[in-house]
């Protein structure tokens, strides 16, 4: 038992219909969902005109913490999380320490309990200084393991480049391997090329020539064929060009699929045009590249070579954003702004809110096995979003609620609005006002 909440008449977007009708929330759970409900002990949330979703899924985030407080962390980054209607992420092993072994994972957890508004993972760093401890875990209980960011700790940290060692990760690991996938040997014969010619002041329209699609392709290339080699489940994380879509297949259903992908906001929202506007508040590693590749990326989406939108959630400073492009830190904040961002593709036309929720929500639960998330079902978690489609607003400093209190979006006008968020039945996020009294709970794997 618990606190009630009934939110009625509402249309519930799940599973691919939209029906309206009444969603009954008891404790942590949805306890009914169906028409004319009637609880008199209820708290009731009039839900006409407006969107019930489940709750989004960021499979990829960097919260900063800990380490790297000074920029995020975990309690910051899930208000704004909540604001964006996110309640649940799973968060990147490029914390200082690094997230190299269990106890530090475990110590990620004990922060995320006391300090998270939504639901928390984490996944498990692996390099070539680790592998042989992260080959004698039993890693099943393990959303993943992955080497996203650890190449800023030093040269030779990604998968990618070390197709010896990510062979014998794919061919012995027994929980997905998540990778960022860019050869980083093209990226840096194509810096030394640019560095010729401008020396260390390089613009920053010429990163996703540097950080160019043959660095991707190549190193997707490769990792898919280990892969299929061994069976083995392969994750590639931030998908950048259009090239890369068409080896990955939506012939088959993706409980079925060894080989997925994913999408972040930003390479949809965004292309390289937008360097001579924003500079480099848009430097990301992959890089944004161009008006083709935004538009395939989607295209794969919404045909299912992609399975799941993320963020890649990176916040820095302003001042470490605005340096020269070799110094300038690479990732934004955006998680508070992600399904805004999606929302307006939906008022474009170009994609439907069933769709959205797909990849938001359903496709991240299945595709790292989350339990009793990622749907609108009777007896699953209360992880909800109301949306209102006809909320016009634009973003400014003042709404930014990432600790580092800038982003890439400021100035864009977006016409829908999450109005409130439940994290497990609880409230988090009613109209601007966020009640931080309970925290989110870790993510479990479902049992086989």
């Amino acid at each position: 038992m618990g606190a009630k909440t009934l939110i009625k008449n509402i249309q519930i977007v799940s599973e691919g219909t939209i029906n309206t009708g009444d969603v009954l929330v008891e404790g942590k759970f949805i306890k009914l969902i169906g028409d004319e409900i009637d609880d008199d002990s209820a708290i009731v949330i009039d839900g006409t005109g407006k969107l019930l979703i489940p709750g989004i899924i960021d499979g990829q985030v960097h919260f900063r913490e800990p380490g790297l407080t000074h920029k995020a962390d975990l309690y910051s980054e899930s208000r704004a999380a909540v604001a964006g209607g996110v309640t649940s992420f799973i968060d990147m092993p490029n914390t200082i320490p690094n997230v190299l072994n269990l106890a530090a994972l475990e110590e990620k957890n004990k922060l995320a309990s006391v300090k998270s508004l939504a639901n928390y993972g984490f996944f498990l760093g692996v390099n070539s200084d680790n592998l042989e401890e992260v080959l004698k875990l039993d890693t099943t209980s393990l959303l993943a393991v992955s080497d996203d960011g650890l190449y800023f700790t030093k040269k030779g940290n990604l998968l990618a480049d070390n197709l010896d060692t990510l062979e014998r990760l794919l061919s012995n690991c027994k929980s997905i391997v998540a990778i960022h996938s860019e050869k980083e040997q093209i990226v840096e014969a194509n810096e030394e090329l640019f560095r010729e010619k401008y020396g260390d002041n390089i613009p920053i329209e010429c990163h996703p020539l540097i950080r160019s699609e043959e660095a991707c392709y190549e190193s997707t290339k490769n990792a898919i064929a280990i892969a299929n080699k061994h069976n083995a489940r392969l994750h590639i994380l931030h998908l950048t060009t259009e090239i890369e879509t068409h080896l990955f297949r939506n012939d088959i259903p993706l409980e079925q699929k060894n080989v997925t992908t994913e999408v972040s906001v930003h390479h949809l929202w965004f292309t390289d045009k937008d360097y001579a506007r924003l500079g480099t508040l848009i430097k990301w590693n992959p890089a944004i590249k161009t008006d083709k590749d935004k538009k395939g990326l989607l295209k794969a989406l919404i045909d299912d070579r992609i399975d799941i939108v993320t963020t890649d959630h990176a916040p820095h400073t302003l001042e470490e954003k605005q340096k020269p492009y070799f110094q300038s830190m690479s990732g934004a904040p955006i998680i508070q702004f992600s399904l805004n961002i999606m929302l307006e593709f939906y008022r474009q036309g170009q994609i439907s809110l069933e769709k959205i929720v797909q990849k938001m929500s359903h496709n991240p639960a299945i595709l790292y096995g989350i339990q009793k998330r990622g749907f609108i079902r009777e007896g699953y978690f209360a992880d909800l979003a109301i949306v209102d489609l006809n909320a016009e607003w634009t973003v400014s400093k003042e709404c930014i609620l990432s600790k580092c209190g800038w982003s890439p979006l400021e100035g864009t006008t977006f016409h829908s609005k999450v109005t409130h968020t439940f994290v497990n039945g609880h409230l988090v996020f009613n109209n601007g006002q966020i009640d931080d009294a309970i925290k989110g709970l870790p993510l479990t794997k479902e049992s086989k």
